[in-house]
């Protein structure tokens, strides 16, 4: 899942993971967003094992905001929009990562545009949500587009 509505692009010079007030961040817009999508998965009965979040706040909000289980920082989800030097290795720990999770374990991760374009070759929307699965060869395939 993209983030919710976090207006702007990119995030300030002075940027610090850690420190909200250094980042882009989540508008009133954005928040009531990631509540409504949260209503929307409980509401299609839909229950996660796993989720996960990169460490920016706007990420971190989100998945507070959607209420639907306990979230873990996930460092290899964390944008690498001013630094593509670490795209593949991000990319790969976070298919390993999918691909070593028990077969049936849902999990939801969220991230950055850059970070699931990476993934699924897919421009997300602002919360929107792409579902994929993992195959035993730790390849990728996209089977929907979830819009907010």
């Amino acid at each position: 899942m993209r983030h919710a509505i976090a207006p702007g692009t990119g995030d300030p010079e002075n940027f610090t993971i850690g420190d909200c007030s250094t980042q882009r961040n989540l508008d009133e817009t954005g928040r009531n967003q990631a509540r409504a999508i949260g209503e929307r998965v409980r509401e299609a009965g839909i229950e996660l094992d796993v989720i996960l979040s990169s460490q920016w706040c706007r990420c971190l909000e989100t998945a507070s905001l959607l209420g639907l289980g306990p979230v873990t920082e996930e460092p290899a989800l964390n944008s690498f929009f001013r630094d593509s030097g670490t795209k593949k290795t991000q990319t790969d720990q976070i298919i390993d990562r999918l691909g070593a999770l028990p077969e049936g374990i849902k999990a939801l991760l969220i991230t950055h545009q850059v970070n699931i374009t990476a993934l699924t070759g897919i421009y997300p929307r602002s919360g929107e949500i792409i579902l994929i699965r993992v195959d035993e060869n730790n390849t990728v395939e996209m089977l929907a587009r979830l819009m907010p």
